[in-house]
């Protein structure tokens, strides 16, 4: 799932960035992620598709399995969640090569006769040269293969919403990005705000460094302003366990 950092303001006229750390809390996602699990662990159990063997087959007895679950609920679960390396773009690019390609290119095939189907593969296993190998499958299971990479009947491989379901896709990602642009300053206001050494030091400074602060754009009170500085980069977790 893809979910922009923001949206259109009710007149369009104005881009409304988002809170950091909006969509994802980690906490939240530990918590989910720990009832679903012990849900479907549960389920498992009553259904009898778990065997327990040996000194775990005390847990056959479902006060004793009751009980091995009990704490588990007051434990807090590891969610690994970080920012990519790459930013974005990364991201979307490892995703379209899924999204917008099929399940094997025309390059990897090789040769194709009665005999079957014969192309190119990779053992990720392998590092190295070797790593490429050659396969060859009789034509109906390379057909099975194949069609298990297909979607079944009235399925979508990419559903969008917002700003992307209607008609007026293209202008909606053209109005963002021009309203998502950096607003330029002109020459004449930079030189009016350059430091200027007749002037006291002591107007507008920063409570905190104590450097010279630069207005960068005034609005009325209500207005939502143009201009939103970078929020604050988010704190990376690492987990060490």
């Amino acid at each position: 799932m893809i979910v922009p950092g923001g949206g259109f303001s009710l007149d369009g006229k104005s881009w409304i960035s988002c809170r950091p750390l909006f969509l994802l809390s980690v906490d939240v996602l530990s918590a989910l992620f720990r009832g679903l699990f012990l849900d479907k662990l549960r389920a498992a159990y009553r259904a009898g598709a778990l065997q327990f063997f040996g000194k775990h087959t005390r847990l056959i007895d479902p006060r004793a399995f009751a009980a091995y679950l009990a704490p588990l609920w007051n434990t807090n679960w590891v969610v690994y969640c970080k920012h990519p390396f790459g930013g974005p773009e990364e991201v979307l690019r490892y995703l379209a090569r899924y999204t917008h390609r099929v399940a094997i290119s025309n390059r990897r095939l090789i040769a194709c006769d009665e005999k079957g189907v014969t192309f190119k593969w990779k053992d990720y296993r392998i590092e190295g040269p070797d790593r490429y190998k050659v396969m060859t499958l009789a034509t109906h299971e390379f057909i099975r293969r194949f069609l298990m990479h297909v979607l079944p009947a009235s399925f979508h491989r990419i559903r969008y919403y917002g700003l992307l379901a209607s008609g007026k896709r293209a202008e909606n990602v053209a109005r963002a990005r021009e309203l998502l642009a950096p607003p330029i300053i002109p020459v004449d206001a930079i030189k009016a705000i350059s430091p200027n050494a007749a002037e006291p030091q002591t107007t507008n400074l920063c409570p905190c460094c104590g450097g010279r602060m630069v207005i960068i754009e005034r609005f009325e009170r209500g207005a939502t302003p143009h201009y939103r500085a970078s929020p604050p980069p988010p704190a990376i977790r690492i987990d060490t366990s």
